[in-house]
């Protein structure tokens, strides 16, 4: 992306959750390196960390490019999995599609997006059945 100052890429393996929030917190750490406010790392760090367990929980892994720009923060999360059905449901809080063995270790609780929305200043959802979702989000700086 052009005028972005740093480019990071990750990678998220699927049904690993010894690994999930890796990205999350090596983003963090590079804002707080590069001097990026303590309210902005917090938006960045909740929005992606969800993001990230949701591509754990529900898509067969997939992939995370986060661009630092001079105004914003960029996220953009691309997985493999089956997509969306009702993606107006998925973003009710409560609302999950996690399998009770996913949910027996603490997550699925159905805050994953709706956390997303509301750590991020824009969040986009492109989702296509059976091919996988994209989800696009900003935090300004």
């Amino acid at each position: 992306m052009d005028g972005s100052l740093m480019t990071l890429h990750y990678d998220v393996s699927p049904t690993d959750f010894t690994r999930a929030g890796e990205a999350s917190s090596d983003v963090k750490n590079k804002l707080k390196q590069l001097g990026v406010s303590p309210q902005v790392i917090r938006k960045v760090a909740i929005a992606m960390y969800e993001g990230e367990i949701n591509m754990v929980i529900h898509a067969q892994g997939g992939h995370i490019t986060v661009d630092i720009l001079p105004t914003m923060i960029r996220m953009e999360l691309k997985d493999v999995g089956p997509g969306i059905e009702d993606v107006e449901r998925a973003m009710q809080a409560g609302y999950s599609t996690a399998p009770d063995n996913i949910r027996s270790l603490g997550f699925g609780a159905g805050m994953g997006l709706p956390n997303m929305k509301k750590y991020s200043d824009t969040m986009q959802i492109d989702t296509v059945l059976g091919v996988g979702t994209t989800v696009t989000m900003t935090v300004d700086l």
